[in-house]
Order: C-alpha cells, then structure tokens, then sequence
C-alpha cells in the first residue's frame, strides 16, 4: 500500500525491476511475489489485484481485477511492525475490506455482491513480521511478555478469530501461506554472531506452521462451506538455500541488493548496489526473496494444491500491491 511516511518502502528503485516496465511497484522484490505467481495461474485475467490505496482503484477494477490490502511491515498483530510508524495490520486490513464490500454492495445490489465475494478467492500471508520486527526484537514488549509457545499461541488464537471474521464477511476458497527458514533470510544471519543461521529462528517458523496448519484445517472443517488451505513451502524454501547449486542460484546468503559492507539494511534503496545476475540469487534484499525463487516456490505450492498450470511470465504493466 501507498504509506509515505512508513520506513518499510518498496515504492523506491530497484524494487521491481525486472517486473512490467521495471519501475517500484510495492512489491518487496524485483519481479513477482509467490502470490502473484499463483493468481496468474488462477485468474483468467492477467491483471493483479491492485493495491487497496491505489488512487485508481473503483468498483469495477475491484469487479474485474480484485484488490490487494496488504502492507509492508504488518502483521497479524496490531503491535508488529511499530518501529516502521506506518503499516496496516491484519484486523485493520479486514476492516477496509468490510468497507469494500459495502461499496460493492452499492454498486451492484447485495444479493449479487454477496455471490461475488463468496466465489472470491482469498489469501493471507503474513507472520514473519510477527516475529522478524516483534517478537524477537527486546525492544517489542511481546519479546518479554511471552515465551516461544505462548507467543505462538497468541498468534493462533488472534489469526483463528480474523479467520473466522473473514468467512462471516463470505470468504470460502482461503488460503494461509506459512512461513520458510526465517532464521536463514540475509538479515538474520548478519545479525548472528557465525553469519550462519539462526536455528532458534528456524524452529520458530516450524512451530507456527504446524499450529497455523492445525487451525486452518479446523476451521475449514468447522465453519460451514469453508476451503481453507495451508500453503507450506518451508521445505522448498529451505532447499533453495541448502542446496542453491541444485537449482541453478550461485548465492542463498546475502541480498542481491544490498549497501555493501553496510548491513543490514531496511530496504533496497536507489543507493544500493545490485548483484551482477539477479536469477543467480535466491534473495532479493535483507527479507524476501527474488523474483525467481518466488517462481520456484510458487510453482511448487501449485504442483501440491493442483492449482491451474500455467505459464506465469510477469505481465507488461500491472497494478501492484504492496508485499510484505
């Protein structure tokens, strides 16, 4: 989302420069987000969702194209991410989209806008700010206030009740995305003391996918016409960087845009220095990962979920959402 006062910015260059006309689109990458990648092979429209603060956005882009409400820096929680002063949390995101459906409901009638956004397909992707820019900052109060199990459980018991809010406003196809080998991500491992990963980390993104998949598979089973799905790439993340060599990258440690010396980072900024063969890293910036491994675990979650395939080539122009 457009938040010009927010410290977690990808609105500057070189993000997005090997996506439509290679300008800062609000992704945290250079090209294409896993999500992005699954909803080409899912949408018949090629055009992504736009950003929900786009100033383009209208009844009939959302009608046509859907719309995207996420936001760098947010979190499940309402306190995650506070450091970057401007982000939109999950419940706050919730919240625009009962505003949206109004706006719908406006426009087309109730009875049609209900059947619109029940046939809607969803997705939430979100928690390793949760724990990366909360939980495992002393400077976050959660950091004392829980231990590892308890803050987990904090986190399902928050995430079951937005669930449950999202299916009372009609969402029945839902996926939940879980979380790869967080501890692995270039900013940790600057961050430890070996430069290797940090297994504390790691096992923290385990912890959260098993109970993320339990909760979502009871609620798929418990609330009425729901399919709600897990989407776990911990293993093919963690592949991609155990064994980079395997899958044709040269570099599964460091950002491909980076400072230099100067690490870490917050974010790739038109001061940064790029990698000399983007395709070759497996991640973009401190964070995330690039275009190309997003393409590999993305094309990994649709071989598990029998997802359409597709070609997914990143579209000439695009709206775009902000990723986190």
């Amino acid at each position: 989302m457009n938040l010009p006062k927010s410290l977690a910015q990808a609105s500057l260059p070189w993000y997005g420069i090997d996506f439509g006309n290679g300008l800062p689109n609000g992704r945290f990458t250079n090209g294409r987000t896993v999500a992005d990648i699954i909803g080409t092979n899912e949408r018949t429209s090629s055009n992504l969702p736009p950003p929900f603060l786009d100033s383009s956005l209208s009844e009939d882009v959302i009608l046509s194209n859907g719309v995207n409400f996420a936001s760098g820096g947010g979190g499940i929680l309402n306190e995650t991410g506070g450091l970057f002063i401007q982000r939109i949390s999950l419940s706050r995101q919730i919240e625009l989209f009962q505003g949206t459906q109004q706006l719908i409901a406006d426009k087309i009638g109730k009875e049609e806008a209900d059947k619109f956004f029940q046939d809607g397909r969803y997705v939430v992707a979100l928690g390793s700010n949760d724990f990366i820019n909360n939980y495992l900052m002393p400077v976050y109060s959660d950091s004392w206030k829980y231990n590892d199990q308890t803050f987990i459980d904090y986190l399902m018991e928050t995430l079951g009740a937005q669930l449950k809010v999202l299916h009372s406003l009609g969402a029945r196809q839902l996926m939940v995305f879980g979380l790869g080998p967080m501890g692995c991500i270039p900013l940790q491992r600057v961050l430890s003391s070996s430069g290797g990963c940090q297994d504390r980390t790691n096992k923290l993104a385990l912890s959260f996918n098993k109970a993320t998949d339990q909760l979502v598979t009871g609620l798929s089973a418990q609330l009425a016409n729901a399919s709600f799905k897990f989407g776990d790439a911990y293993d093919v993340v963690n592949d991609l960087i155990t064994s980079p060599k395997k899958h044709g990258f040269s570099n599964a440690d460091s950002p491909c845009c980076s400072m230099g010396r100067i690490r870490p980072a917050i974010t790739c900024t038109p001061m940064s220095t790029l990698c000399k063969d983007r395709s070759k890293y497996v991640f973009w910036d401190e964070y995330h990962p690039s275009d190309r491994a997003n393409q590999m675990i993305a094309d990994e979650l649709i071989k598990k979920f029998g997802f359409l395939i597709s070609p997914s080539p990143a579209p000439d122009s695009a709206p775009s959402p902000d990723s986190s």
